[in-house]
Parts: structure tokens; sequence; C-alpha cells
């Protein structure tokens, strides 16, 4: 049965997904949405549109979401982070990503022991590690390397993945906001965008003072210009994944050595917190219950097995060895979705010091996601 708003239907499509945005950023302001984030709120409006068969969970503007207006907005989140704040909080990402890293492999092993999945069982089994350690790229970069080539089984890994990502955030998003866990990491959550205003201010909204033609016209401009650079680099490198790193590194280097004309684009973040609240919807979107369970539920329980494995480890260690709570959750998010994710995610949740070490560690995981998959599947097979 097809949606009721087809999938070429762009218009009509993008009206959807900026109406799950909207909704996202009116929950922000209510108890309820504090609780969840606005993103996690965004994520359930159009997951449900979705899986009411309003809206499909595939089109192609969702790919252009994913190609365009994701890239564009990593600047814009960026401009605003100076290289000498990031080396801290890099280091300390980076070992709670390690440590979600391990716990994709332990769970991968168990999954495999447990879930049988055919004669193909080992090579889903390592791009499934691959994915989660790194992200979609790796999805495709594994199936590659370990001639994975029954489309039926990617297609069904696939729609089992995306269900399963779209819940997955969805605990990520909330985990810091649980009593339990606040206590265990003695943790508080702080409020995003918490500043009160000036008597001559209130009526101007803080998330978009700044925001004149001149200020946006020169954010998206250089926004735009970095990303050309950032893709023609990667198109003449011939290393995919390598766009974004290197998006985040011009990003940042701006920021570093030009903060004056920084100061002139006002606000160029809350345009980047929009465009990510749109490619939240697309994720909610992309969850469709229906379709994950009719193309293989083996091949969602395998997977549920893994990211279940890879959480509990992750907070446990995290616990063991005192990390902080936003690194432990920022660098799962890495380890699962990737670079764009774990980005949004920090964004999102207002930690944006994060933001930055969490580009860096996805893009570590895409670099070293495919050579860990199929290396534990060619020792499990």
């Amino acid at each position: 049965m097809g949606s009721l708003i087809s999938s070429d239907n762009h218009w009509a499509l993008l009206a959807a997904l900026l109406a799950a945005a909207i909704f996202g950023f009116w929950a922000e302001k209510t108890p309820w949405g504090k609780k969840i984030s606005g993103a996690v709120a965004t994520m359930f409006f159009a997951f449900l549109l979705s899986n009411l068969n309003i809206i499909p969970p595939a089109a192609p503007l969702y790919d252009i979401v994913w190609s365009y207006l994701v890239p564009l907005a990593i600047p814009l989140l960026l401009f605003k982070t100076h290289l000498g704040k990031i080396f801290k909080e890099a280091r300390s990402l980076l070992g709670a990503f390690a440590l979600g890293a391990f716990g994709t492999v332990l769970g991968t092993v168990v999954a495999f022991a447990i879930v049988p999945l055919g004669e193909e069982g080992w090579k889903l089994m390592g791009v499934f590690c691959a994915s989660y350690i790194g992200g979609s790229i790796n999805y495709a970069s594994a199936s590659k390397a370990l001639g994975l080539e029954d489309g039926s089984l990617l297609s069904a890994g696939a729609a089992a993945d995306n269900l399963l990502m779209t819940l997955f955030f969805f605990i990520l998003f909330s985990l810091s906001t649980f009593k339990l866990i606040q206590k265990v990491f003695d943790f508080e959550e702080e409020e995003r965008l918490n500043v009160k205003p000036q008597p001559s201010q209130k009526e101007i909204p803080d998330e978009i003072r700044g925001m004149k033609p001149r200020n946006l016209a020169l954010s998206i401009s250089f926004s735009v210009i970095i990303c050309a650079i950032g893709f023609e680099i990667e198109r003449e490198l011939g290393l995919m994944g390598s766009g974004i790193l290197i998006i985040t590194l011009l990003s940042i280097s701006m920021g570093t050595f030009a903060s004056q004309l920084i100061v002139r684009m006002g606000n160029p973040e809350a345009l980047g917190i929009v465009l990510m609240q749109i490619f939240f919807a697309v994720l909610g979107a992309s969850a469709h219950f229906a379709t994950a369970v009719e193309k293989g539920p083996a091949l969602f329980f395998f997977a549920a097995t893994i990211l279940t494995i890879h959480l509990i480890v992750t907070l446990v260690g995290g616990k063991l060895f005192k990390m902080d709570l936003q690194d432990l959750l920022v660098a799962s998010n890495a380890n699962m979705g990737g670079p764009t994710t774990a980005a949004a995610m920090a964004s999102a949740k207002g930690w944006g010091h994060l933001t930055a070490p969490a580009i860096l560690c996805g893009t570590l995981g895409y670099g070293i996601g495919t050579f860990i998959g199929v290396g534990l599947a060619g020792l499990l097979r």
C-alpha cells in the first residue's frame, strides 16, 4: 500500500518534513518536550507520519537532505568553534568512542551466536559490525568488500537498520533525562538556549537574534564554499567520507583564524539547527516498522542484539572508567550513525563543545569500521 503523499511529490513531502521540524521546536518549549528534546519529538512525529502511510519511508527528497542540507549545516554549527578548545573534548570523546566500538564488536559476536542468518550470515554480521562502528557508508563498503550481492538481503538489512537506528536515537536522546542515569553519572541536564533576554530584547528570541539578511547571506555563502571545497577534495582523493572531515577542519579553521568575519555572521548556528531539525524528520520518516518486519524479522533481532549490548557496554564501561555521560552518548551516536548524526545530537542537546569532536570521531569510524567488520567476518566465518 502506497503512502498518501507519494515519494515524487517533493513539495508536499517537504511541507510534511517542515511540519515535523516545527512540531519539534514547539515541543521543546513544553515540560514533556524538554525531557525528550525537540529532535526526538521531530523524529517521533515523522515516524508516525511514515508508519501511518501519510509519507513514504524512502524518497529522493530524503537523499537531498542527506547529501546537501546536512553538509551545509555543519559549517554553520562549527563557525564559532576555536581550534584550541576542542582537543580536550576530542580526547575524552575518543575514549568513549573506542569503548562503544568494543561494545559493537562484542554485541556482533553474541548476535551471530544466537540469531541464525543462513549461509550468508557471516557476511551480514561483518556488514552490521562495520556499520555500527562507522555508519551507513561502511554498510555499503563492507557489503562490497565481503561480496554480499544479494539485493533482498541488503534491502532487508537496510530496512531493519533504519527502524532500529531511529528507535536507538530515541533512547540516546532520552537517557540523559532519566533520573536513575543522572544519579549514576552525577549528571544534570541543562536547558538548551535558556538565556534570559534583556528588557529591550524580549520580543526577539535568542535563537534568531542577529539573523539579518546580510548575516544569512554571509553565513550561507561561506558554508556553501566550504562544502564545495571539501567535496571537491574528496572527489580528487577518492576517499569516501573524507569530505565531511575536510568541511569540519575548514570550518574550525575559519572560527580560529577569521573570528572577526564570524562575528559579522551574527548567529549562523541558528540556521544550522533548523537544517538539522529537517534531518531528524528524515530519520524518523525512514523508520518504517512494517517494511522492517516484512523484509527480515531475524535481521531485526540480530541488529537489536548488537545495539543492546553496545549500549550496555558503553554505559557500564563508561561508569567504571569515570567517563562523562555526554561523551558516552555522543560517542555512541558517532559509532551508530557516523559524524552527521553525532554532530546533530550534540547540537540539539546543547552540547556544542562536542560538535566538532563528534564529527572527528565519526569520521574515524568511517575509516576503521569496514576493516574491523570485514576482519571479524573472516575470523567467525
